[in-house]
């Protein structure tokens, strides 16, 4: 477990990170939300393809999904 968790780290050590001052920033991505969306439904059909299972074909109102309330997610 050791090994691994100091793989990910070694690996870490080469992500892309930039620092930039409040009054610097670089300017916005160039892409519209659309194009965005549209970045990552082919990413998840690329997934789902990966994963060797069907994409969900159930509508919005029939999506499972788990409510927790506020109260319900501090109880212990």
């Amino acid at each position: 477990m050791q090994d691994d968790e100091q793989a990910r780290r070694q690996a870490r050590r080469h992500w892309p990170i930039t620092v930039h001052a409040l009054d610097s920033e670089p300017p916005p991505d160039p892409t519209t939300p659309l194009q965005r969306v549209g970045m990552m439904w082919e990413l998840a059909v690329q997934a789902y393809a990966i994963a060797g299972i069907a994409m969900p074909d159930y509508d919005r109102a029939h999506t499972p999904v788990r409510v927790l309330r506020r109260a319900e997610a501090d109880a212990p």
